[in-house]
């Protein structure tokens, strides 16, 4: 016993001048961190579900950019985001897709040029004057200038159309009282399908705001358009279906061909009369192949 006394000493000595970290504070300090991340994420959860705060709109669904980013000399301004309206026929907005400087540049290179619009002759193909189209417009050829290129490739962007497929852009205008009778954008024909084949979605973009009248409807669609939020502020021709109320740098995209390949009857749309005010717009059609501009 006395031969293992001075090592029992010397034992005791090492471990006195030893310092111990005892698990449970590890445990607390984790369990503080984890209970910290957990309210964190459920304040956030709570922030998207009132729309306090948004997700910006990744490449997946279309080109992100800042509240301020220049585009081509342009300041785009505005929150940026998508809303689905209907899926039969399948129709979206894109809210501030446009800048008002684009809608005005636009506006200034059509304004010359402006003529009586026309409809196609389901039998003959060819265009004709028709009272069921009151409008102006003109065409803007495909990639005619920075500006323009720089929006058609937004467009393509967005719709996964390539650029190469869509017809130039359509300036239309409508003034008081002007409307086009609800229609179908693709062809009876097999005329107008010769270059690009068939027309499978509208791109529609807003080019000014209209005091009253001028919105787009959609009368078959499949919806209870009388539940939707602004159904009073509509004119009498826009609650006979899903209407749309311009506003500038607004684009509604609506699909003439369904996910079969088959096309789409319930894409039957209109422009509704001008009731007040100006109406601007200019319609992006897209074809199934590429279509020579």
């Amino acid at each position: 016993m006395a031969l293992l006394r001075p090592l029992m000493a010397k034992a005791e000595a090492r471990f006195s001048n030893q310092r111990f970290f005892f698990p449970c504070r590890k445990s607390r300090t984790y369990t503080l961190a984890l209970t910290l991340l957990l309210a964190l994420s459920v304040v956030l959860l709570v922030l998207l579900a009132l729309d306090v705060l948004s997700l910006p709109i990744g490449p997946l669904f279309a080109p992100s950019r800042s509240h301020s980013e220049k585009t081509e000399g342009f300041v785009q301004s505005g929150r940026q985001w998508t809303e689905v309206i209907s899926w039969e026929p399948r129709a979206s907005v894109y809210h501030n897709f446009l800048s008002k400087e684009e809608c005005e540049y636009i506006i200034q290179l059509a304004k010359p040029h402006m003529k009586k619009s026309t409809v196609v002759n389901s039998t003959t193909g060819g265009s004709e004057d028709n009272s069921v189209r009151t409008s102006s417009g003109m065409f803007l050829q495909r990639g005619r200038d920075k500006i323009i290129r720089s929006i058609e490739k937004r467009i393509a962007d967005y719709t996964f159309i390539p650029v190469e497929h869509g017809e130039g852009l359509q300036v239309l205008h409508y003034e008081v009282g002007q409307k086009y009778e609800p229609h179908l954008d693709y062809f009876a024909d097999e005329f107008n399908t010769k270059n690009g084949g068939q027309r499978i979605a509208t791109f529609l973009m807003y080019l000014s705001d209209v005091e009253e009248g001028g919105e787009t409807v959609f009368p078959n669609a499949k919806v209870n358009s009388s539940s939707l939020p602004g159904y009073n502020e509509l004119s009498d021709c826009g609650k006979a279906g899903l209407a749309l109320k311009p506003k500038m740098g607004d684009a509604l995209l609506f699909w003439s061909m369904k996910p079969d390949a088959t096309m789409d009857p319930l894409s039957l749309h209109g422009a509704c009369p001008v009731i007040k005010g100006n109406k601007w717009s200019a319609p992006k059609w897209m074809r199934l192949h590429e279509y020579k501009a």
